[in-house]
């Protein structure tokens, strides 16, 4: 490997980057951000080109946020559409090998920082981040015969390219629309998030997407198709104890192998019990109100507090480490467009408060007459408000 200013390698990976010690921090909740990987053709790509389009990192102020986009271009003969994704969620896992870098979430959910040591030690310029991504890419994914990076800092770039991003990401979610659990023999799995949550085991069915919102069932075959030994493995799901719950044998081996027995049961449509455990890179935050005997769920963007008076990152907190919390579950924005969801504890009926921008996504894909009947922050602050919101709407879990 070439010669950098930082250390590169796994045993950097579960590294954080506290408030307090980051140089720089790009993207998070209170800026525009993504990260999109494209597939093109070979003439169409200068190999290992890195462009910087706003602020370079030592142009930066220290402490400082920055909006932030990574789009990196890809070609090879072996490559295929599917991959894109797949190959898009290795940017995690490679930002995670260099020494002070830490990055959290996918697609429009992307943070990273970089630690202040880091900085003093060469790391910046995004020519170098760039330099190491493009000599591990080309080193573990034999099948990027060309790549192209391009850093992007300037706000008015940054949200021109993110409308069109997002509809390559709705574009991947629409291939797996229409296909049901019960139509396939194997699921996918992933644990490339056991660098930060050592117990946390990812399970991805048709019906229920990856929970950082970036692999569905399609991309988790692409992903074991392209690298049989990497993070993303085929589950054969088994028997079905349960269609309700979503208990199937073959996930429980799978997940208690992957999880080295800290989990050995797993409710896919349930959040009590035996729910789904949690890493750090979830979108979202579905959470029990026992006051209302309902849900309310919060996404990654959101700013404000719940009616219970939790931020997202206080329940993130909570959920996170791949502890099976019952009654708390880390889920992707696309789960909540699934017939699947929560199907064991009474499904979008149980929906009971969202943030408006997140209903304003997800609500067309509820059932007729449901999203009119959930809160947002603009009726409901606190519990008690809830309460009288549910009431006064006729809420049908309240009406039974």
């Amino acid at each position: 490997m070439a010669e950098f200013s930082i250390g590169v390698g796994p045993q950097f990976e579960g590294e954080t980057v506290r408030k307090n010690a980051f140089q720089v921090e790009l993207g998070g909740g209170t800026t525009k951000r993504f990260e999109l990987v494209t597939l093109k053709e070979m003439d169409a790509i200068e190999n290992e080109k890195i462009e910087i389009i706003g602020l370079d990192i030592n142009e930066m102020e220290e402490g400082s946020t920055h909006p932030f986009a990574l789009l990196i271009d890809v070609a090879g003969e072996e490559l295929e559409k599917d991959m894109e994704p797949v190959i898009e969620r290795r940017i995690h896992m490679y930002s995670n090998y260099m020494e002070g870098v830490w990055h959290m979430g996918s697609r429009d959910d992307i943070w990273l920082r970089i630690h202040k040591d880091s900085y003093n030690q060469g790391f910046n310029s995004f020519k170098e981040f760039g330099a190491i991504l493009i000599t591990l890419f080309t080193a573990e994914m034999y099948m990027i015969e060309k790549i192209a990076i391009t850093f992007v800092t300037d706000p008015k770039k940054v949200e021109e390219l993110l409308p069109k991003a997002r509809e390559i990401y709705r574009a991947r979610d629409e291939r797996v629309r229409g296909m049901k659990d019960e139509e396939v023999d194997d699921f996918y799995g992933c644990i490339m998030c056991q660098s930060f949550a050592p117990q946390h085991v990812c399970v991805i069915t048709p019906e229920r997407q990856s929970i950082c919102g970036c692999i569905s069932w399609l991309d988790g075959k692409a992903a074991f198709k392209m690298d049989p030994e990497g993070p993303n493995f085929r589950i054969d799901k088994g028997e079905c104890l349960d269609p309700v719950l979503g208990l199937y044998t073959g996930v429980n081996a799978a997940v208690a192998e992957k999880s080295m027995g800290a989990s050995t049961e797993f409710y896919l449509y349930s959040a009590f019990d035996k729910p789904h455990t949690g890493c750090g890179c979830f979108q979202c935050v579905l959470f029990y109100i026992p006051e209302v005997d309902g849900f309310g769920v919060v996404h990654r963007e959101y700013q404000g507090t719940t009616p219970t008076g939790e931020t997202f990152s206080s329940l993130a907190g909570e959920v996170s480490g791949g502890r099976q919390i019952e009654g708390m579950i880390g889920i992707g924005v696309s789960y909540l467009r699934s017939p699947k969801f929560m199907l064991a504890d009474g499904g979008h009926k149980r929906l009971m408060w969202m943030p408006k921008e997140l209903k304003e996504r997800v609500q067309e894909d509820f059932p007729e007459g449901i999203a009119d009947k959930i809160a947002t922050e603009e009726d409901a602050a606190s519990v008690e408000a809830l309460e009288e919101f549910l009431n006064n709407v006729g809420h049908p879990w309240l009406a039974g």
